[in-house]
């Protein structure tokens, strides 16, 4: 196992993973910015470190001495958690060839599945099914772009190959907005991304969010450990996400499971990873990768009974999969919601004092978080203060316990998302299960 991790990240998930190191015997390095000395994780763990200012260009994001702090910690190996620089190839690359071991996988397939043109190539590949598309990027030739997007049926959307997070895409319903929107979104690529390609897939106008979650140690041996939903979606950013999803029944589970161990496979992928799939009457498209562990790895954690964090640190340690496809059995229901300082009618953030806290209790809750009463929420960072998850033998019963949970939770000297949460839970269409990305969206009049 490994002896000594730096602890790459902060907030929930940077408390997350030190957990996970304690219980495997891993000692920890916590490194933080100026602003984030008070952190649970920086106060537990073994040894910590201040790597900068606050901006994360100057701390979090700053590689040289995040490299500096492993080194003179003689620590062994480096997680990045999710953000910041886990789907950075030139981390991962930099971590390797500065001797220590980078918790996630090689530089060459966080490259390969950042560049979203190249990724659907190595899916097809390798089987899992995808949207119909420009199957590469577009070129300059107006006359074979429209022909394109004729052979793929209206409405088209336009996508950066190097984008994420919701940007970089337009959608186009005719062919008379076709070339303006291939150019404009060509030059917001070039800008944001630093990468102009752009590429087209069909725009399917009522799709769900399902994702995938795998496991794969590098060495020939994959699995998947079911789906998730989180079409509960406010400008491409999760709100609620669940395991298993809504009307997924067991043969789609297998069959889009395996495929997507199958690719696991063939790029010789290593570490923890998620397959993100459009879903929409009964078809799964491949939109992405995520090459890292995901905000909403609880909820597959409760339905599994797997530590995916620990799992992450075996498999960086050299370790083969610990159990077999055969092993892993889904019971029960999971749902967790995003806790975010801000207004929940406005979404602008709230940092500040947190001046009483009071975690929610009972059978099937889960709280991660990093916050405590006397907490001050700095205004640097993302929003997300918390991820509530409650656990149940069936959906209404892990819903029932969400409603009584939030309706525990105390969080007062900021604001939050707490009352959105309520009333997507409190929701008809929300608790009959199967919404589309949009349902939130057009339920707060966006």
């Amino acid at each position: 196992m490994l002896d000594k991790v730096v602890i790459a990240n902060r907030g929930e998930i940077a408390l997350r993973i030190l957990r996970a190191c304690k219980e495997l015997g891993i000692k920890t390095v916590a490194v933080h910015s100026t602003a984030d000395r008070d952190l649970k994780h920086v106060l537990l763990a073994d040894e910590s470190i201040c790597i900068g200012k606050p901006a994360a260009t100057e701390s979090y994001l700053d590689i040289p001495r995040i490299i500096a702090a492993a080194e003179v910690t003689d620590a062994v190996a480096i997680h990045p958690g999710y953000g910041f620089l886990s789907e950075n190839a030139e981390f991962s690359e930099i971590v390797e060839k500065s001797g220590f071991i980078f918790i996630g996988p090689k530089a060459e397939t966080i490259r390969m599945m950042g560049d979203k043109v190249e990724a659907i190539k190595a899916m097809k590949k390798a089987g899992v099914p995808c949207v119909p598309g420009s199957d590469g990027p577009l070129g300059s030739d107006e006359k074979q772009n429209a022909a394109i997007a004729k052979r793929i049926g209206y409405p088209i959307i336009i996508k950066a190959a190097g984008g994420g997070g919701g940007r970089g895409m337009r959608v186009v319903y005719s062919e008379d907005e076709l070339h303006t929107s291939i150019d404009l979104t060509r030059t917001e690529a070039g800008s944001f991304f630093g990468n102009d390609i752009v590429y087209m897939e069909k725009y399917l106008e009522n799709p769900r969010h399902v994702e995938v979650q795998v496991l794969s140690d590098g060495q020939g041996g994959a699995i998947h450990l079911g789906e998730r939903d989180c079409s509960m979606q406010r400008r491409h950013q999760k709100v609620v996400e669940e395991a298993p999803a809504p009307g997924i029944t067991e043969d789609m589970r297998r069959n889009i499971g395996e495929r997507c161990t199958r690719a696991c496979i063939e790029i010789n992928y290593r570490g923890a990873g998620t397959f993100e799939f459009l879903y929409e009457n009964g078809e799964f498209y491949f939109i992405e990768m995520n090459t890292r562990i995901q905000v909403e790895h609880p909820v597959t954690e409760m339905v599994t009974g797997i530590d995916l964090i620990k799992e992450q640190l075996r498999i960086a340690a050299g370790q083969p999969l610990s159990f077999s496809q055969e092993q892993v059995k889904l019971t029960g229901h999971a749902i967790e919601c995003r806790i975010n300082a801000e207004d929940a009618e406005t979404f602008i953030p709230s940092p500040g004092r947190i001046n009483r806290f009071h975690p929610p209790g009972g059978m099937g809750i889960r709280w991660d978080s990093h916050v405590y009463a006397g907490y001050s929420v700095p205004p640097y960072y993302d929003s997300m203060i918390g991820k509530l998850i409650t656990y149940g033998e069936n959906r209404d019963i892990a819903i029932a316990r969400m409603k009584n949970a939030l309706s525990e939770l105390v969080i007062d000297g900021i604001k939050t998302n707490v009352p959105l949460q309520e009333k997507i839970m409190q929701d008809e269409n929300f608790q009959f299960g199967g919404a589309n990305i949009h349902y939130l969206e057009k339920k707060l009049g966006m």
